[in-house]
């Protein structure tokens, strides 16, 4: 007999961001996450874990939404339904609530992760991986003058070699801010910018022209999300141009693919709405020569995990941008009992069975 979902519970958990490590960005900053972790267990009992990875700023749910909706819509429509196809309970979530992808994005890998471990693999294969079992990351750097350098030297003592200024906060601060970068980088070091929308068309020319000959990997979502005109003009300017908040969902990435808007696109397990959506939208872009690399919205360890797999899962992730999977390093604690194996210049797939991950002792009690 197949096995079915025979529980959804939640648990809202509390991190500090590392000081030295807060982002400020045109987004707006926050120096404590507010997540939701989310368990399913089986009918055979098998536990599978999610992490409801949203702010408000960003997607307009945070962890209290998440667990009003799961609490109330989600999980009395998931109990008994069979596990298998995750696909397919990610349409009944679809049915029952409008848009929130980091709420089902949360529920979502729960059941992935359940899914793969009563098949006893790694989520990558489940997700029809994996390619690689590494993936070369970044962290992004924020502040100006001494705040600038202060994050830049956290950063190098965690071990990352590779960064992402934040810019889109005005022109001449941002050149400026992106030229110290380099500067404490040094010349060979990976360095990008992301500018989180905050740039209008003009402004944005006029930035790329000035950051010309800094040797930057790419720009991040330069001009606002829904302006694909402004990032499609920009393209071939020396400067390869990412989407990130231009694209949550496929129909999103249709649109982007469509208008020729970008080089590359950024990746969520949030944003896609869960970790299969995620790997669906990666083919799909690669199927139109449109590279990706996995994006970040703070995740804890669980939501690190989910995006590896993703990662990992992904037959074309780009080779040449790192990608943003810093959960191990980015609080000031971890939700794992044992952290992902990082070392601040990339990340390790295991292989254990489902994101081969499990919260700590504590967490796993508190679950509700």
């Amino acid at each position: 007999m197949r096995p079915t979902v025979a529980a959804v519970q939640t648990l809202p958990v509390s991190l500090l961001v590392h000081p030295d490590l807060v982002v400020h960005s045109a987004k707006g900053s926050h120096a404590r996450s507010e997540f939701l972790l989310v368990r399913v267990i089986t009918s055979d009992d098998v536990v599978g874990y999610g992490e409801v990875s949203a702010t408000p700023l960003w997607s307009g749910e945070d962890g209290h939404s998440a667990e009003h909706f799961i609490r109330t819509i989600l999980a009395p429509a998931l109990v008994g339904q069979p596990l298998a196809p995750v696909g397919g309970l990610e349409k009944l979530m679809d049915r029952l609530l409008a848009g929130n992808p980091f709420t089902k994005a949360g529920v979502s890998t729960a059941l992935w992760d359940a899914y793969a471990r009563t098949l006893g693999v790694p989520l990558a294969e489940a997700l029809g991986g994996p390619y690689r079992d590494r993936v070369p990351i970044k962290l992004s750097l924020s502040g100006d003058g001494p705040a600038l350098d202060a994050v830049f030297h956290a950063a190098r003592n965690i071990g990352f070699r590779a960064f992402k200024v934040k810019v889109g906060l005005g022109v001449a601060g941002d050149v400026a801010r992106v030229k110290r970068a380099r500067s404490l980088a040094g010349p060979d070091a990976f360095l990008c910018a992301d500018a989180n929308g905050g740039w209008t068309r003009g402004e944005a020319a006029r930035a790329v022209r000035e950051l010309a000959g800094l040797g930057l990997g790419f720009i991040e979502q330069p001009v606002a999300p829904d302006d694909l005109e402004g990032l499609r003009a920009l393209r071939g300017n020396g400067l390869p141009v990412v989407a990130d908040e231009a694209v949550f969902g496929m129909a999103d990435l249709v649109r982007l693919v469509r208008a020729e808007a970008a080089d590359c696109v950024s990746l969520y397990v949030g944003k896609s709405g869960g970790p299969g959506r995620a790997v669906a939208m990666g083919q799909l872009a690669a199927a139109f020569g449109v590279e990706t690399l996995i994006g970040s919205n703070g995740e804890f360890g669980i939501g690190a995990a989910a995006q590896l797999h993703v990662a990992c899962a992904l037959p074309s992730l780009s080779q040449a941008f790192p990608s943003d999977i810093i959960g191990a390093h980015y609080y000031t604690e971890d939700v794992l009992d044992q952290p992902l194996d990082s070392d601040g210049t990339e990340v390790r797939l295991s292989d254990a069975p489902g994101l081969g991950v499990m919260p700590r002792g504590d967490l796993v009690e508190r679950f509700r």
